[in-house]
């Protein structure tokens, strides 16, 4: 039967185009090498809801997928080995997912929605290393106070809703409609730190 390798990694393989978690994972002092999706690869695909999904299924599902597309991706390029790590983010309103917006339209119709409500953020971490996969998931709280119309329309006209998960960035200018927080800032930035530390420790990265 296979086993896991014993030995303390060096490096771990980031499999996420997100800015935000290259700075999460640097935070950590964590050594990083990105591997990314080919071109021909469909990424978004991957992020597709199924029909009467649970957000909390959805976010681990996907994030599943994109690991097992890392793996995959590791193997043609025949890279050198050491722990991949992948992550996904979803805002939940009951059980209304809430992805990236379409377009800035779209980015209005969320913030419109999540105004004045308290909603989900749930990000879940996998890693691999070898043979053994582990995985953690961040369920936050996050309280908008209510928005006028002019407020929306200003912080969509500055385009940092796109890209984003619920049409927000909680490290940015949206911080200005957030009354409260419960549960983990960085999971709701999109790598939550205290679980992921775990898992890589428990992957044989030493932290």
């Amino acid at each position: 039967m296979p086993t896991t390798p014993t030995t303390v990694s060096e490096f771990i393989y980031l499999a996420s185009q997100s800015p935000r978690r290259r700075q999460l994972l640097e935070q950590l002092g964590v050594r990083y090498e990105l591997l990314l999706p080919d071109a021909d690869e469909d990424a978004e695909g991957i992020e597709a809801v199924l029909p009467g999904e649970a957000p909390a299924r959805y976010v681990q599902r996907v994030t599943g997928l994109k690991l097992d597309a890392a793996v995959q991706r590791l193997r043609r390029r025949r890279w050198p080995a050491a722990p991949i790590l992948c992550s996904d983010t979803t805002v939940a309103l009951g059980r209304t997912i809430y992805g990236k917006p379409e377009d800035a339209a779209h980015a209005r119709r969320m913030l419109a929605e999540l105004s004045g409500a308290t909603h989900r953020v749930l990000t879940a971490v996998a890693v691999q290393r070898g043979t053994k996969r582990l995985a953690a998931l961040s369920d936050s709280r996050v309280t908008f106070a209510p928005l006028a119309p002019a407020q929306i329309r200003r912080y969509v006209e500055g385009g940092e809703p796109m890209g984003k998960a619920g049409a927000y960035a909680v490290q940015g200018a949206a911080a200005a409609f957030i009354s409260r927080i419960s549960g983990s800032y960085t999971g709701i930035m999109g790598l939550p730190m205290f679980e992921t530390a775990q898992l890589l420790r428990a992957a044989g990265f030493k932290i």
